[in-house]
């Protein structure tokens, strides 16, 4: 695509970035095809390469974002199957990311909408204040239906809806500490506990730890790791992205070099596509790039890691038929599609291929709280899409998406994790209580409430 910078807007690295990205991409369209808010709303601008048009323009003419370009923009999921799809290397997240900074810094939103975020944005990312809201979305989730009816009050709504309803367990597990391997230890390795995860189901960081101790693996949970950034990153808030990064950055790095780390765990995919992104975040900060960079290539997503280990024969093969639904942020944010699929097999389950598993579910972080009605739409899709192999349950790598196809559909819904701990010598599930793996057809398909 032809460009016209300017030298001087050229002399920014970020525009010079954006400059090159745009210029790779060559109109052929093939994006549209996989970009889950094109195939729903059908509008060019809804669409990765009608994005790109819009935050050319933005950029070149070097103005303020308007409320045209913030409306498509925010649209946007950020699941990168456009990506996947682009024969020419575009790399879009990169594109979008910067034009969500420059919005964040050039367009003032409406009250309303910047109360929503400022609160998300000093909720989610901070585990105790997290679990604090949920208790007070129970109070109002009787009144989320009215609070729906009036249109700037509908992401509200949202999160009321999405609450769980009651708060879960406080995990030891997410404490700092370090988890002993059993018997000879062949590698030690950090876990990111996560926030949003870590409130809304600590049992996956529980499954994680003791499936890596019983396979031989130290698992050190590191005092001060925090929030990755991702859930700020994507609201364009740079400033705080950046600090999370660093913060957490200067963790790691600092138990690498006192006790030694073979990897940093990660059993968020939206959280590994963030950090195995930090080399490019801190890239212009001569204090942090290198440092950074060594942070991104020591992440690994749990069943990345997990794929290069000599795993023994499961003890718990079970044959249930598990439908596998790969997250946005790991198939086309981290380029992880095998894994997972392979260690389910490999673990005695039947793995079930979804229909348009390329697209989006509608959670995408804040997606489905900032945006309801598509992601709505992308939810019920996603859940017919699903129930269509009639699966006895559903595996996948991200906690938004349990949450959002959790919400859809009564088939018990879980972490890769969980199964496979529950494979190799660890409990079964909660989530899979009173279902018989030997039974035939699917979990009953009652739409949860």
């Amino acid at each position: 695509m032809q460009t016209s910078f300017t030298p001087a807007q050229l002399a920014d690295p970020d525009t010079a970035h954006s400059e090159g990205i745009i210029r790779k991409c060559v109109h052929c369209g093939f994006c549209t095809a996989t970009c889950p808010t094109y195939v729903t709303l059908g509008n060019e601008l809804d669409s990765p390469r009608g994005r790109i048009y819009l935050i050319k323009n933005m950029l070149e003419k070097d103005r303020p974002a308007d409320e045209k370009i913030v409306t498509h923009i925010d649209r946007c999921l950020s699941c990168l199957a456009c990506m996947t799809t682009c024969p020419s290397g575009v790399n879009y997240m990169h594109l979008v990311d910067h034009a969500r900074v420059h919005i964040e810094k050039t367009y003032r939103r409406p009250l309303i909408d910047r109360m929503i975020r400022r609160v998300l944005a000093m909720t989610l990312p901070y585990p105790d204040r997290f679990r604090a809201s949920l208790t007070l979305a129970r109070l109002g989730r009787p009144f989320a239906e009215l609070i729906a009816s009036v249109k700037p009050l509908k992401p509200l709504a949202a999160m009321l809806k999405l609450a769980p309803h009651s708060t879960p367990r406080k995990a030891a597990i997410n404490a700092p500490a370090t988890h002993a391997a059993k018997g000879e230890r062949k590698a030690r390795v950090a876990i990111l506990t996560g926030c949003a995860q870590s409130v809304l189901d600590p049992a996956i960081n529980e499954a994680t730890v003791g499936l890596l101790n019983r396979l031989g693996i130290e698992v050190v949970v590191p005092k001060g790791e925090g929030c990755c950034g991702a859930l700020v990153h994507h609201m364009g808030k740079e400033h705080d992205a950046l600090a999370f990064a660093r913060n957490n950055v200067d963790v790691w790095l600092r138990e690498a070099e006192t006790s030694g780390l073979d990897a940093i765990i990660v059993t968020a995919s939206g959280c590994g596509t963030t950090i195995k992104d930090y080399g490019h975040m801190l890239r212009l900060d001569p204090a942090y790039a290198e440092k950074a960079a060594r942070v991104s290539s020591l992440a690994k997503d749990v069943t990345e890691f997990l794929s290069g280990l000599d795993l023994p024969s499961a003890t718990s093969a079970t044959g249930l038929k598990v439908a596998y639904h790969s997250a946005c942020s790991m198939q086309h944010g981290q380029k992880v599609t095998r894994a997972p699929r392979s260690l389910l097999a490999k673990a005695g389950f039947a793995v079930l291929e979804v229909p348009e598993g390329h697209l989006c579910c509608g959670s995408a972080g804040t997606y489905n709280i900032m945006q309801p009605d598509i992601a709505a739409r992308l939810k019920d899709r996603k859940v017919k899409n699903i129930e269509s192999v009639a699966p006895q349950a559903i595996a996948t790598g991200n906690i938004g998406c349990i949450t959002q196809i959790g919400s859809g559909t009564g088939i018990p819904i879980l972490h890769t994790v969980q199964l496979l701990d529950w494979a190799y010598g660890g409990k079964k599930p909660a989530a899979l209580a009173g279902l018989d793996p030997s039974g035939e057809g699917a979990a009953p398909a009652i739409a949860a409430e």
